[in-house]
């Protein structure tokens, strides 16, 4: 993909995700596209029932998610956990390590950078 293009979706395609680290994703911008290797962004869907319950994650880039649907909460390391429903706005620094446990069905949009 050229760097002067730009990808569009038009709304989220459960037929055009693929398996991801735990639940699901539909990528809008895949890692390197437009010879961009540290940017990507994506619908991830995920359900309780998928993941082993609590999962520490340490972000491998600069993540922000926006959860469309669903329930969630997050424990960022030294932090008080806080519970992201549909609207809310997170943002984590690279390699800061953060608990997730997925409460409900989520959809989240996240941005990798």
């Amino acid at each position: 993909m050229a760097a002067d293009t730009f990808t569009v979706t038009g709304a989220l395609d459960q037929t055009a995700v693929e398996p991801f680290e735990v639940g699901t994703v539909q990528w809008v911008r895949r890692p390197g596209e437009g010879e961009r290797d540290d940017l990507s962004a994506g619908f991830w869907f995920i359900s309780p029932e998928q993941t082993p319950g609590p999962m520490l994650v340490v972000g491998h880039a600069d993540e922000t998610v926006h959860i469309v649907e669903g329930r969630v909460r997050i424990e960022p390391e030294g932090q008080d956990a806080v519970e992201l429903t549909s609207g809310s706005v997170a943002s984590f620094n690279k390699g800061v390590p953060v608990t997730w446990t997925v409460l409900e069905p989520t959809v989240e949009f996240f941005v990798y950078s």
